[in-house]
């Protein structure tokens, strides 16, 4: 009986021991294709959401104007890795507007153009080395609005590439995955570029319009930039991307330093609807002394692609 009991425990334990090999070796194969699969080759996805909104009164006590709005915006990636080569790019673009019953114009509650574009060869660990290009702007016309006598009026005061921001550089990025990493470039350039139109006005002073002097159509800075890029699922079906970037010029003022932060929640309800939250700041004083702000909240219609 010892005997047999010992022979039993030899077989299935040998049968253990053979079912977590065949475990292991069928783990390594599927690591192995999911590696492969990750790192060779283009990766693209992208989405293009709608947010509509519509609010009309009549005879409402409590007040309010008859409005209509909608906000069109994508946010495109497109990555390519191959062996220690990491290339990662990726368009966020916008536009939105509103026409509200007692306003002769239509206003834009949105309008941005944005691509970033990061490349890097591995060095050690999680760090590559790196190079950046970071471009921003806008669509269309923008105006600052006033009243005059009881009408309201508008001036022109921005455009498609007044301003045009590109920074670019050299640097050392930091990536754990696709969705968590962050790249320093402490030599870094930034072209500021505007139309020299708006530069060349009869009493225009240097640097009143985006920094740039006047008669001139770009500025020229040289400084430390920095980005992070982390998305992550908060809950079941509701993701947060957190998209944050810093410069200081050392040129001029590097005491005063550039922010950028966006946070986009998504609140997915089926496939093609979901709850989108935009939030964005920016601190430049050399377009505004101050925190500008620019938040979107909405039921959008979406299309995966």
């Amino acid at each position: 009986m010892k005997k047999l009991i010992f022979l039993l425990c030899i077989i299935f334990g040998w049968e253990a021991s053979a079912q977590k090999e065949v475990v292991k070796s069928v783990d390594d194969v599927v690591k192995a294709v999911e590696d492969t699969t990750r790192t060779s080759g283009w990766t693209k996805k992208g989405n293009i959401s709608f947010l509509f909104n519509q609010s009309t009164f009549n005879n409402w006590v409590a007040g309010g104007e008859d409005n209509i709005s909608g906000n069109l915006g994508v946010n495109y990636d497109f990555n390519y890795k191959r062996k220690d080569i990491s290339w990662d790019n990726k368009v966020i673009a916008s536009y939105g507007l509103v026409k509200t019953k007692n306003s002769e114009f239509e206003k834009k509650t949105d309008d941005r153009f944005e691509f970033n574009s990061l490349a890097g060869k591995k060095a050690k660990g999680y760090w590559y080395y790196s190079a950046f290009l970071n471009f921003r702007t806008q669509f269309t016309k923008g105006f600052a609005y006033s009243n005059v006598d009881g009408v309201e009026v508008r001036t022109e005061n921005t455009n498609l590439l007044s301003p045009g921001y590109l920074t670019f550089g050299p640097g050392m990025m930091w990536k754990k995955r696709d969705d968590f990493k962050f790249n320093l470039a402490p030599l870094s350039s930034k072209l500021t570029i505007v139309d020299k139109d708006y530069t060349s006005v009869p009493g225009y002073v240097d640097g009143s319009y985006f920094g740039v002097d006047a008669n001139k159509s770009i500025r020229y800075e040289l400084g430390f930039y920095a980005a992070g890029y982390y998305k992550f699922k908060l809950f079941e079906n509701v993701t947060a991307e957190n998209i944050m970037s810093v410069y200081s010029n050392y040129l001029e003022d590097p005491q005063n330093v550039d922010i950028d932060y966006q946070l986009n929640v998504v609140m997915k309800i089926n496939k093609f609807l979901s709850t989108n939250i935009s939030f964005q700041t920016i601190y430049d004083d050399n377009a505004f002394r101050g925190f500008q702000t620019r938040q979107v909240l909405g039921v959008a219609v979406n299309y995966v692609f």
